[in-house]
């Protein structure tokens, strides 16, 4: 069985509610969720952009914490 990983990319929208896609890696295969609306996907890749166009489309969630 191959160790599952787990990642996430988060981001926040414009009234400051940050929106988390949680990336679990399998081998090469890669699955999105999204915990603010239960939006599912399979990505074998870029699943971080997958991820980041999720948040930017359905929840105009741009801000990136990480940007400092």
């Amino acid at each position: 069985m191959l160790p599952l990983t787990t990642s996430k990319v988060s981001r926040w929208d414009q009234h400051g509610r940050e929106h988390v896609v949680q990336v679990q890696k399998a081998g090469r295969q890669r699955e999105l969720s999204c915990g603010t609306c239960g939006w599912r996907r399979k990505a074998q890749f870029l699943p971080w952009l997958k991820a980041e166009e999720h948040l930017t489309q359905e929840h105009q969630a741009t801000v990136d914490p990480s940007a400092g």
